[in-house]
């Protein structure tokens, strides 16, 4: 039995340093994770910090109070017209001395006088009563503007029928032999201007066919018209002749 004491106790003695070894040995492993790190420490620059630490400028002072602007009052002496009493009575008074006005050229009379007036002439004397005296004409009136005439126009237009009975001859043209053998028949239309004195001064074909339109030209420079006044004068005429060519039977 003590043997089985003794061996319980030795087991017991065993387990308690273990426990103790076994502690103190993470401590240590612990301890020196710790310190691996501070060991291994890495510099700051100092520059940055500076930089970042340093203060911002202090702000502008506030600009100083504009400058009070004194008024000063001054005392009317006139207010609406109305006399006021002065605050303070000057030292001196100025005097103020006016010349005497000469006398004004309207009214200062006659040079050399009048036989019987005063000196100085009087208001409105021989010459006023000159000038009351005289009847004031009125202006006479502008004269009228001139009448512009109109020139008379140098060419009017008539219509064909006006200008056919203005006719003293009238040449009949001859038909085409070519015209009358292929039965070509219809009306040729011409612009005539007729001028001053009735003659024809120029034609101009406007319609026709070309076998009728020689026969036409030649018929009608031969004919006559009487002249044509407008306001007493001549003038040209433009108008419309009709050349008609139809077969008989």
């Amino acid at each position: 039995m003590f043997e089985d004491a003794l061996m319980e106790n030795r087991v017991k003695d065993t387990s308690r340093w273990s426990v103790v070894l076994s502690t103190v040995i993470q401590l240590v492993l612990v301890g020196v994770m710790l310190l691996i790190p501070l060991l291994n420490y890495y510099e700051l620059p100092a520059t940055d910090f500076v930089s970042f630490l340093t203060a911002p400028p202090p702000p502008p002072p506030p600009p100083p109070p504009p400058a009070a602007v004194v008024i000063k009052a001054v005392p009317k002496e006139f207010d609406t017209g109305a006399l006021t009493q002065p605050v303070a009575i000057p030292d001196q008074v100025a005097i103020i001395e006016e010349d005497i006005a000469a006398p004004s050229a309207g009214i200062a009379g006659v040079v050399g006088g009048v036989p019987g007036g005063s000196v100085g002439g009087t208001v409105g004397g021989v010459l006023g009563s000159i000038i009351s005296s005289a009847p004031t004409a009125a202006p006479p009136p502008p004269p009228p503007p001139p009448v512009k005439k109109k020139a008379p126009p140098k060419r009017i237009r008539v219509g064909g029928n006006v200008a056919k009975a203005r006719l003293t001859r009238q040449v009949r043209p001859q038909y085409p032999p070519l015209a009358r053998q292929a039965r070509i028949q219809g009306t040729v239309k011409l612009s005539a201007i007729i001028a001053k004195d009735g003659s024809i001064q120029k034609l101009e074909v406007m319609s026709g066919h070309p076998l009728l339109v020689p026969a036409a030209l030649s018929a009608v420079k031969q004919w006559r018209y009487r002249p044509t006044l407008l306001n007493g004068e001549a003038v040209e005429v433009l108008t419309n002749i009709d050349v008609n060519f139809t077969l008989s039977g």
